[in-house]
């Protein structure tokens, strides 16, 4: 795991060293264990390193191979890597160092831009070709590793992070009013290519990006995720889904204990995270370090979940960390954390990530993460009305969406009333597959436009902030496959994620399985009170804010008045949401 960057300059024109070593110095948390920067005419790349794979020297990157010609930076991890090294190694290829990035530097010289089709894990990279001066950009199918770019007539430049990209310069920092409506509107969640600002746009997962020299762009989707039914399983019991499902997540459980370093677990004690440690201590994982945490109680909602994940924690016998977090150390740690957003991510578990990532890692460079079950098998409250939808796009957005175009309307500046951009983008991916269900549509939607753009992007960020790796088996591309070709009943029904909680059954504790959905609670951000409050009510009425001028003053008024009063149909708080946006742009200098 890392952070990248690079820089290349068009018609002709000379590569601002500067601004790359900046961008490298923003990115510093993400690869604590070393630095690299090559430059080849007219293109930079930079890396900041994190040793997970091959820990020697050999593996430094950029990674140069004079003899192809090619040089890389990469972020990620090659779950397959030892077993294509050896293919390679079979049509001829010979390797100076022991990990996967110079995999990927030989797979992309044998089988070129398709190399990315064979590759199990997660990933952001980007190639120079040192003699055509050609980038190629890819990240993988799912978007667990991010990949952030700006172009102008000038020049074109990548990073890992938004913010890394603003450290470069030269950046257009207007605010992107897609973006904003679907920031303010689809949950926080704003789809690739867009971010909030209008000069910095992000690659779509499962994409790749080449670059000319005179700054042409081209663009390839090489996956898609496909629901259709397998004509060979119409029959399958739920017993024999079971047994696939075991076999899938037990191999992606295993994939990602690839490392040369102990591999832990995030433990919050739900049935995701659970059922990760109880597979890895029944493969014979010894020695496995379990990590939780808890928040203090407000207004009448506990913070924790410590009961659960302490009853996992005995059954197995893991070393068990258990982070309790006073309510006085979450306020200091706000700014830090929203500096810490590539985006601005209003969900409150990101403090606790952020937090609970900072105790981490002290004990481990990597852990594995839950994060993605819930998508992929169904797990959310509104699957089951969507199984015999007549209005599948109206029910979706009634449940998920924020609010309405009305009352977005009325709560920003009339500058950015330029659509619905939110539900347009819905009701187009409903139309997209008129022959799939509209349970699977809101399945297909969740997982590869929600799923990327919140928890999986939240998970990034907030240990990246810390150098901590976070691996998501329930991720692994294989094992989304045969979710998506699973019938939908499988999944949603009996509360959702009852084919995940079957197959469970053998391996956790029951108590654990038909627990209530838990979550990763913050309550001092759900319910705003005292110096919390302050904290909002400052941001909200600086002179930063009001020279933005984004939000309607009575509109902010209507929330300062009632704080605790407004939430969405997901309990957020709207006031906290609204805050958030412009505290991040605050502490970005936006």
């Amino acid at each position: 795991m890392c952070g990248i960057c690079g820089i290349a300059a068009f018609n002709p024109s000379t590569v601002d060293a500067s601004g790359l070593t900046r961008m490298m110095d923003a990115m510093a948390s993400r690869g604590p264990d070393g630095a690299g920067l090559v430059m080849q005419n007219t293109v930079a790349l930079g890396h900041r390193r994190l040793k997970i794979i091959d820990l020697s020297d050999k593996a430094q990157q950029p990674m140069v191979d004079a003899f192809l010609g090619l040089t890389i930076v990469y972020n990620g991890a090659i779950y397959n890597y030892k077993a294509l090294r050896e293919e390679l190694e079979g049509k001829g290829y010979t390797f100076f160092s022991s990990g996967d990035t110079e995999v990927i530097l030989k797979a992309y010289h044998h089988w070129g831009e398709q190399c990315v089709t064979r590759f199990n894990g997660m990933f952001a990279f980007c190639i120079l070709h040192r003699d055509e001066g050609r980038l190629f950009l890819a990240r993988d199918r799912l978007g667990i590793k991010p990949l952030y770019y700006t172009q102008n007539a000038r020049r074109f430049a990548f990073a890992s992070t938004l913010p890394a990209l603003l450290a470069g310069g030269g950046i257009d920092t207007r605010i992107d009013p897609v973006a904003l409506n679907h920031y303010l509107s689809f949950h926080a969640v704003v789809p690739p290519p867009h971010t909030i600002l209008q000069g910095i746009r992000k690659l779509p997962p499962a994409t790749t990006m080449t670059v000319t020299p005179d700054g042409q762009t081209r663009f390839n989707t090489y996956w898609e995720l496909s629901f259709d039914r397998d004509e060979a399983r119409q029959q399958y019991s739920l017993e024999d889904w079971g047994r696939l499902l075991r076999e899938s997540l037990e191999a992606a459980v295993q994939r990602r204990l690839t490392a040369d370093v102990p591999v832990g677990v995030l433990l919050s004690g739900g049935l995701d995270s659970s059922l990760l440690v109880g597979l890895l201590a029944r493969a014979g994982a010894h020695d496995l370090n379990t990590f939780s945490i808890g928040f203090e109680a407000a207004g009448g909602e506990a913070g924790d979940e410590f009961r659960y994940s302490d009853l996992i924690a005995d059954h197995f016998g893991t070393f068990h960390h258990k982070i309790e977090v006073d309510t006085g150390q979450v306020l200091p740690s706000l700014d830090p954390c929203i500096r810490a957003m590539s985006e601005p991510m209003v969900s409150h578990d990101c403090i606790g990530f952020y937090l609970l990532s900072r105790e981490v890692a002290r004990h481990a460079k990597v852990v594995q993460s839950g994060q993605g079950a819930d998508e992929v098998f169904g797990g959310y409250y509104w699957y089951p009305p969507m199984m015999a939808s007549e209005d599948p796009v109206e029910d979706y957005a009634r449940e998920f969406f924020d609010r309405g175009y009305e009352e977005y309307k009325s709560m920003v500046h009339p500058d950015y009333h330029q659509g619905d951009w939110s539900r347009n983008l819905v009701r187009r991916l409903f139309e997209k597959d008129p022959h799939m269900s509209p349970v699977d549509k809101a399945l297909k939607i969740d997982t590869t436009v929600m799923l990327v753009d919140d928890p999986v992007k939240r998970v990034d960020n907030m240990t990246m902030a810390w150098g901590l790796e976070a691996r998501v088996p329930f991720l692994d591309h294989e094992l989304v496959e045969l979710a998506a070709r699973m019938p939908a009943a499988l999944k949603v029904d009996h509360g959702g994620k009852y084919i995940l909680k079957e197959m469970a059954r053998e391996i956790i504790p029951a108590d654990v399985i038909d627990r209530p959905k838990g979550y990763f609670p913050v309550p001092a951000l759900k319910y705003l009170q005292g110096e919390y409050l302050d904290y909002v009510r400052d941001t909200l009425t600086s002179t930063s804010a009001r020279q933005r001028n984004l939000f309607e003053p009575a509109y902010v008024k209507m929330l300062l008045d009632d704080p605790e009063a407004h939430h969405t149909p997901l309990r957020g708080s709207k006031l906290w949401q609204v805050a958030l946006l412009e505290r991040w742009l605050t502490l970005h200098g936006v």
